[in-house]
């Protein structure tokens, strides 16, 4: 079968690296919730990751002052509300209110853990030379809380326009070099 060229614009929905998130941030008695996909693992210890966060974002603003966040990652079953984040502004909705999520103390940060998801990984910003440039954010992990009831949890992955795949089916690989 013969490739055909493929538009620039799409690429991002060829490579999405992980699992759709939903950022919490708090600032002043504020929070809010963003969904986001533009993130990745940097380093394992100290875990690091960095993420993509627009500056037109309300969750930009707040991260910015706070220098803190937790990273929520929502399965399957949260796919509407996590939509319904993406396509409201914080500016002027409580998306914990209007969605019905519920926010639950973290233990480093001030951000609150969404207790409908499956994982929770509590960040302080520990980079941001690449923000005004790229909207680039590096975290630092300092805490990660999981549901261990679910074992093989179906995570969403943005593929572009409204599309998303579903992860959730482990396989388990073993090397046969001895």
């Amino acid at each position: 079968m013969a490739k055909k060229s493929c538009p620039l614009s799409e690429v991002y929905g060829l490579l999405e690296p992980g699992p759709v998130v939903l950022i919490t941030t708090a600032r002043k008695g504020r929070t809010n919730v963003m969904t986001q996909s533009w993130h990745t693992m940097l380093e394992f210890e100290p875990p690091l990751l960095a993420a993509v966060i627009s500056n037109r974002n309300y969750s930009f603003e707040l991260l910015r002052a706070s220098r803190e966040c937790v990273i929520n990652i929502p399965t399957l079953e949260l796919a509407e509300k996590v939509v319904a984040c993406g396509n409201t502004s914080g500016r002027t909705t409580d998306k914990f209110g209007a969605f019905g999520l519920t926010p639950t103390p973290a233990a480093c940060v001030a951000a609150p853990l969404i207790a409908e998801c499956f994982a929770s990984i509590e960040c302080r910003v520990a980079d941001t030379r690449m923000v005004n440039k790229y909207n680039l954010f590096v975290f630092e992990a300092v805490k990660a809380w999981l549901d261990p009831a679910q074992r093989d949890p179906r995570t969403l992955h943005h593929r572009g326009k409204g599309a998303f795949m579903v992860a959730g089916e482990t396989v388990k690989l073993r090397s046969k070099m001895k």
